[in-house]
């Protein structure tokens, strides 16, 4: 009779045990599910889930307080009958865009990746305007240079000045003499 008991009481703990699904936390917790389902969920949603106070870092590998009770709270969402876009929308509403390792694309997140782009390219332009602004200031400089060259090589000395003059004066009495 006994062994009957014994029989039929380690048949009962495994059929109860089997169709339960345990998991451990990174803490230590034991976590027990309803099925298999419910517990690849649960594990999905704490990996996707970041902690708010460790700066990269997802909810099943921190051992933070606010991280435990977040799953704690993922868990009895789940238990409640939440999916899984509703625990990620009420983590979401609860700790904001952080808390989600993969944020949807708004206005936001999208001035992220256009931004550095766009500074780029506003550097580039910069970069080139400057550069086609040194070489037209260059061109220009030298256009002057050459002018003011032509212009010192056609420049009279004022010696040379005075010599013009008393010649073409010297022409010009000659000139009215011979009249």
């Amino acid at each position: 009779m006994l062994l009957a008991a014994s029989f039929v009481l380690v048949i009962a703990l495994t059929t109860l045990t089997s169709t339960q699904a345990w998991a451990f936390s990174t803490s230590g917790e034991i976590i027990k599910f309803k099925d298999d389902a419910q517990k690849s969920a649960y594990q999905e949603l704490v990996m996707e889930l970041r902690c708010p106070k460790c700066q990269n870092q997802n909810i099943a590998d921190s051992n933070a307080v606010i991280a435990r009770d977040m799953r704690v709270k993922t868990k009895a969402l789940l238990d409640e009958g939440y999916s899984r876009q509703q625990v990620i929308d009420y983590m979401v509403d609860r700790y904001g865009q952080f808390a989600h390792y993969q944020p949807p694309m708004t206005i936001a997140t999208s001035m992220l990746w256009i931004l550095p782009g766009a500074f780029v390219l506003f550097g580039i332009i910069v970069l080139i305007r400057r550069s086609q602004n040194v070489n037209r200031v260059q061109e220009d400089a030298d256009q002057e240079y050459a002018v003011h060259a032509e212009q010192e090589q056609n420049k009279i000395s004022d010696d040379e000045m005075e010599k013009l003059d008393a010649e073409l004066n010297a022409l010009l009495e000659s000139g009215e003499e011979k009249k």
